[in-house]
């Protein structure tokens, strides 16, 4: 959600920063849609400083014994009018926040500018990506080879998009999860949070998934949406609420499972388990004083890092340009892992984490403030969200970058402990 004064004050920047966006300008229809809005409020006070002036006189003229039959009827008019006002500016006002929650936030200055995910910037590369001596196979071919990965009873329970672990398969992703929540709860401070996975219709708006994207959800029978992400609960934590500054940064995490229906990706990645309705996820959020999310973000980023370097992965980090970011984001960067069994054993990078700050964006939309110590105003506070990681895709890489020439899986040590000590998979005694 935009600041309406921000725009009253600088309407030639924001329509600069929709333009890096890719979309035309929009601060004049906002401004007049908002002044007609004004308006109706400024009639209505003066009606109602009528209305009471009339009133204290109809008093005066009764306790003098005068007629007053002719500021009754005026109050009367006054009274029908104002009702008629409340619900102008009650439609007037809904169209003004209808039209500002359907604009994305604006880009920070030193996003880089573009069209598409061509155009990102790659910050860094970390790790050398694994040599074979063997054609590198892609993660269906592995897990299927092992029988511990099953498209196919998955699509009988469930049809596409959808997939079957057993076994060891199934305890490597549960391994990963228990990793990531332990790295971020017990060495990042960030606070472990086991949240619903169904929301009302609130949360989903508060973060912005609508009513832009309702198409990308799954929505129940009783009108509740399944999470995309924790991202959704886990910032609703303070929504309409005011927190004290001490307080903030306040450090978020959850490993839950995600739903999204990828209903803008039909045709993409239609192999694996790269983009499935369902899959588990490590996210975090974090709560901000505004003078402190830029370096909070670096500081979620670094922490994102750090899972896949323990996990011994190779990555690169980029920051997505202007007309890549996701809508409710200023500033993001991706972490993309090296996959070396994709684009036919030649290997690439895919995207398995991305780190946004959304500034006041979501704030503004769930009404979270915080005040600091001795100040009677409030301020929003500034959200940041990051996956930490996308565990499916952990799961991906991890079969990719350990396989071996047999066919098997061999675990990265950081692993270990949460296999029992189990140092491989072996294909010939995985099924």
């Amino acid at each position: 959600m935009h600041d309406i004064k921000f725009i009253r004050d600088n309407a030639a920047t924001f329509d600069a920063g929709l333009a890096r966006r890719g979309l035309p300008p929009a601060a004049a229809d906002i401004l007049e849609m908002d002044s007609a809005w004004r308006g109706l409020a400024t009639e209505q006070q003066a009606l109602q400083q009528r209305r009471n002036e009339a009133s204290k006189e109809i008093g005066q003229r009764k306790s003098s014994g005068a007629p007053a039959e002719d500021l009754i009827a005026e109050v009367a008019e006054i009274k029908a009018r104002m009702q008629a006002l409340d619900d102008q500016a009650r439609e007037a006002g809904a169209a003004l926040e209808t039209r500002l929650a359907e604009l994305p936030n604006l880009p920070m200055d030193d996003v880089p500018a573009g069209a598409d995910e061509n155009d990102n910037l790659e910050v860094r590369r970390v790790g050398a990506p694994p040599v074979f001596d063997f054609t590198a196979r892609d993660h269906v071919a592995l897990g299927e080879g092992l029988g511990l990965m099953d498209f196919e009873v998955a699509a009988k329970l469930s049809g596409a998009r959808f997939v079957l672990l057993r076994g060891a398969l199934a305890r490597l992703e549960r391994a990963l999860a228990n990793f990531m929540i332990d790295l971020h709860t017990q060495e990042f401070a960030y606070t472990e949070v086991a949240p619903p996975y169904m929301v009302r219709d609130d949360a989903v708006y508060g973060t912005g998934q609508l009513p832009k994207f309702s198409e990308d959800l799954f929505r129940t029978e009783e009108g509740f949406w399944l999470i995309p992400t924790s991202e959704v609960p886990l910032t609703n934590l303070v929504r309409d609420s005011i927190v004290q500054d001490r307080d903030l940064p306040m450090r978020v995490t959850a490993h839950t499972p995600c739903f999204r229906s990828e209903a803008g990706s039909a045709g993409r990645d239609t192999r694996g388990m790269i983009r499935l309705h369902q899959f588990a996820k490590v996210e975090m959020v974090s709560i901000t004083h505004p003078d402190h999310s830029d370096a909070e973000l670096e500081r979620m980023t670094n922490c994102a890092e750090e899972v896949l370097k323990r996990l011994g992965l190779a990555y690169r980090v980029v920051v997505l340009c202007t007309g890549d970011m996701g809508f409710g984001a200023r500033k993001t960067y991706d972490l993309e892992v090296w996959l070396p069994g994709q684009n036919d054993g030649a290997g690439t990078y895919r995207e398995i984490s991305s780190c946004s700050n959304m500034g006041d964006f979501q704030a503004r939309r769930m009404k979270a403030r915080f005040r600091s110590e001795g100040a009677k105003r409030t301020e929003f506070v500034h959200t940041l969200n990051g996956s930490g990681l996308a565990v499916g895709r952990c799961l991906v890489a991890v079969l990719e970058n350990y396989q071996t020439a047999d066919g098997g899986v061999d675990i990265p040590e950081a692993l270990r402990p949460y296999l029992g000590g189990q140092a491989r998979i072996d294909p010939e005694s995985a099924r």
